[in-house]
């Protein structure tokens, strides 16, 4: 039987990690909610609402998705996919069997929820996030030939390719690292369209100059690393 646990890096999400965590499909077998140095009820919620809860007080995306795959290196018994999602309730945690079926029926080893327009509420994306993604894929797409449309956080993908790709990056550039590993290591990927939501509370990177920056600037610099090596 395929294991399926899920990893979700959470700062201040007190008013959204319960809704997730409820929305995820039953054949999941752990929750696992990183708490990232959060100042809210984030932890205490996400507890309660039944997920494993771990702490990591160094903030940044990668730190928490990191702790999150030491955790599951410790057990007894390794998973089959790992699922990634965020946990402000944008994603629609009930398509994980959508996302998860590529891997299952087709062998694929990373599977990307893209937030294609037409299944996107309005606003749920910032122009900023709009642009940088389409900038982001489409240099992936001169440099590499890569086939990726989006670098959205609702993803799914084998646990031991996850530990091949011996990632590293502790903050902003995690999901563009995992692609363009997955890309320069010639591992498959596929995409399957997602709906997408306006989020609750205010985004962390997108909702703010400074992540905002931040983020195109790491991201940026992942695809320039990879295209002169």
């Amino acid at each position: 039987m395929t294991d399926i646990k899920v990893i979700i890096p959470a700062y201040n999400e007190a008013d959204s990690i319960a809704k997730v965590i409820k929305d995820i499909p039953k054949i999941v077998s752990e929750v696992i909610v990183v708490n990232n140095n959060s100042t809210d009820a984030t932890a205490e919620n996400a507890a309660l609402a039944g997920a494993t809860v771990l702490t990591e007080n160094r903030k940044g995306y990668g730190y928490a998705c990191l702790k999150g795959i030491n955790y599951l290196s410790k057990q007894s018994k390794q998973p089959n996919i790992i699922v990634f999602m965020d946990g402000d309730y944008s994603d629609y945690p009930e398509e994980l069997p959508k996302v998860i079926q590529p891997i299952l029926e087709n062998n694929v080893d990373l599977v990307i929820g893209s937030r294609v327009k037409e299944l996107r509420e309005d606003g749920s994306m910032t122009p900023q996030q709009v642009f940088g993604n389409a900038l982001a894929t489409t240099l992936m797409k001169w440099f590499f030939g890569a086939r990726f449309t989006d670098l959205g956080p609702f993803r799914a993908i084998k646990y031991e390719t996850l530990l091949a790709l011996e990632m590293e990056d502790k903050t902003y550039g995690w999901t563009v690292e995992m692609q363009l590993k997955t890309i320069k290591r010639r591992f498959t990927y596929a995409e399957v369209p997602v709906r997408y939501k306006k989020r609750i509370g205010v985004s962390k990177v997108s909702g703010t100059l400074k992540g905002s920056i931040f983020a195109g600037a790491k991201i940026l610099g992942w695809i320039f690393k990879y295209s002169i090596k």
